[in-house]
């Protein structure tokens, strides 16, 4: 074989391999939180689950993304096994549609799409041209690499010597591990499927051989779902084994439907396909369609066994754990499309411990214990790494190719970690005020014990409705928020009137005074930032101040 041709071969995959890479990640920056909406909201039973995960994986043009968005979703909580079995066998259909655009040999035209793509890039005045122009780049790079390799093996055919070797292969296994080890390292079924399509097109691999290696494929593309769930959780690394465990059941079925029906199924499948190219593109369609009317009815069983191979039980990070992160970091999956839902869960879990500190201080302010005033120091340390650990991983993912929606919330998720980290400084200063009062004696009368627990009521609320407006996008208590704020605003007014007449009166300490005077103010700004929180989702800043009737950002 000359060099030349080998040459040419590598080029050819090379430019197929990043066109591939090129057009799915375009795909799932600009459609990648569409697509995630309709995963999260598309997935309550087994057969909708099916539906979402061929569409989703027919969009982006790549399975071993949508099962490794999949896993994350497991991994995060926001999927269980039964759901993301429904989507694992959809997105094995789905996968097969690259093979169909291949087959259809419109690699002719792929100078002139690629010139397309690449002036809507260079000249296009919206952001969304020119990420339109980037999906149909990796598109015309993705055929230009196919038209590189289909000349590059017009030649092979034309060499008795690899020809004959080609040719000879016949072993059922051979070629299963073929396809298996090829997929595993290049990380995608659908690019070495294109592979055995051309090939067989230039008549270099048998048909019955074809179908062999294309099971290979099938087993090989679970590579990616393992791989991305070797740092999750036990539940991640069980939704990666149903997939392999559904290929390799399977491949054992059509291995045996082969064994005794390979005529007839060759016959069948040429009957509608024009060429030995389209054979393999409509056989790999038709091999996965068959594997999944036969074991959709077997998901239970599949997803006990997913559970049997992978034992126990993950040890579980509560709340109040310190120094250790649940959702994001290290040692937990990442992936691009499910990066912020995951950043959303660590904020709500740093906002739990802030509200619950707040309270914990508030109670400690009353109840004068010890315990309590050091766990609310230990907590605020916990709080302060949280805040620098949320923040950096922030740092992190703004540099990484996110969906256009998430790129856009990054930076109100910095304004809310800080929010937070400064109710939880609120927190320490009623701690400090408790720590003080039983240093100095000071009294509160009952009549400044009940308001300040009014208050207090009233800041939880607020809390707890910001909290689910910005983790749930959702504004339905936002009238609410701007409600409490102003009553919350009016309160303090007059609290700390009351405390003046208290003063004036002799009713009251200047000691005890300071401190009811400093919790008050405390409360009032928990508010502000609570309500901060509540408005991050808000785009315009325009809209955010009329809507807040004057309310103030709190620094």
């Amino acid at each position: 074989m000359d060099i030349s041709v080998f040459v040419s071969l590598c080029g050819g995959l090379g430019l197929f391999l990043y066109g591939m890479k090129i057009m799915s990640k375009a795909i799932e920056t600009v459609a990648g939180a569409k697509l995630r909406h309709i995963l999260e909201i598309f997935t309550t039973n087994r057969f909708s689950g099916m539906i979402v995960g061929l569409i989703f994986t027919a969009v982006i043009q790549s399975s071993s993304a949508c099962t490794a968005m999949v896993v994350s979703f497991v991994n995060a909580g926001l999927m269980n096994l039964y759901q993301a079995a429904g989507v694992i066998l959809g997105a094995n259909i789905g996968t097969t549609v690259t093979s169909q655009l291949v087959s259809f040999n419109i690699s002719k035209y792929a100078p002139i799409i690629l010139l397309v793509g690449v002036i809507c890039v260079m000249f296009g005045k919206k952001q969304k041209y020119r990420d339109a122009g980037e999906i149909v780049v990796g598109f015309g790079i993705l055929f230009m690499g196919l038209q590189t390799m289909s000349s590059s093996m017009s030649y092979l055919k034309e060499d008795p010597a690899v020809a004959n070797i080609l040719l000879s292969i016949d072993n059922p296994f051979l070629g299963t591990l073929m396809g298996f080890a090829i997929t595993s390292i290049v990380q995608s079924s659908s690019v070495t499927v294109s592979i055995v399509l051309l090939m067989a097109r230039q008549e270099l691999l048998t048909l019955p051989i074809c179908l062999y290696i294309i099971m290979g494929c099938n087993i090989g593309a679970c590579s990616t779902a393992v791989l991305a769930s070797l740092s999750g959780k036990k539940d991640a690394k069980r939704a990666a084994m149903i997939h392999l465990w559904f290929n390799v059941i399977g491949t054992a079925i059509m291995y045996v439907i082969l064994f005794f029906a390979m005529d007839p199924v060759i016959s069948f499948i040429q009957s509608f396909s024009a060429d030995n190219g389209r054979f393999v593109a409509n056989a790999h369609t038709l091999i996965k369609i068959a594997q999944v009317i036969i074991l959709f009815p077997f998901i239970k069983p599949l997803v006990k066994l997913s559970v049997a191979t992978v034992r126990g039980e993950d040890r579980k990070v509560g709340y109040r754990e310190s120094f250790q992160l649940k959702y994001i970091g290290s040692k937990v999956i990442f992936n691009p499309a499910t990066a912020m839902i995951e950043v959303v869960k660590e904020i709500d879990r740093m906002a739990s411990l802030a509200s619950e500190n707040l309270n914990r201080a508030m109670n400690a302010l009353i109840t004068l214990d010890e315990e309590d005033i050091e766990e609310v120091y230990k907590v605020e340390e916990n709080i302060n790494f949280l805040n620098h650990a949320i923040t950096g991983y922030l740092v992190q993912i703004n540099q990484l190719p996110l969906p256009v929606e998430d790129l856009k919330s990054i930076g109100s998720m910095f304004h809310v970690v800080n929010d937070i980290e400064r109710i939880g400084d609120h927190a320490e200063n009623a701690a400090d005020a408790a720590k003080q009062r039983k240093e100095n004696g000071a009294v509160l009368s009952k009549v400044a014990l009940t308001e300040l627990g009014e208050m207090l009521d009233m800041v939880n609320d607020i809390i707890r409705y910001s909290m689910e407006i910005f983790v749930d996008s959702n504004e339905t208590h936002m009238q609410d928020v701007i409600d409490l704020e102003n009553r919350i605003d009016a309160e303090e007014r007059r609290l700390q009137e009351n405390h003046v007449a208290r003063l004036a009166a002799g009713e009251c300490s200047p000691e005890a005074g300071m401190i009811f005077s400093d919790i008050v103010s405390g409360l009032e700004r928990v508010a502000d930032h609570a309500t901060n929180i509540a408005f991050a989702i808000r785009e315009e800043e325009d809209n955010l101040n009329a809507a807040r009737q004057g309310a103030l950002p709190v620094q």
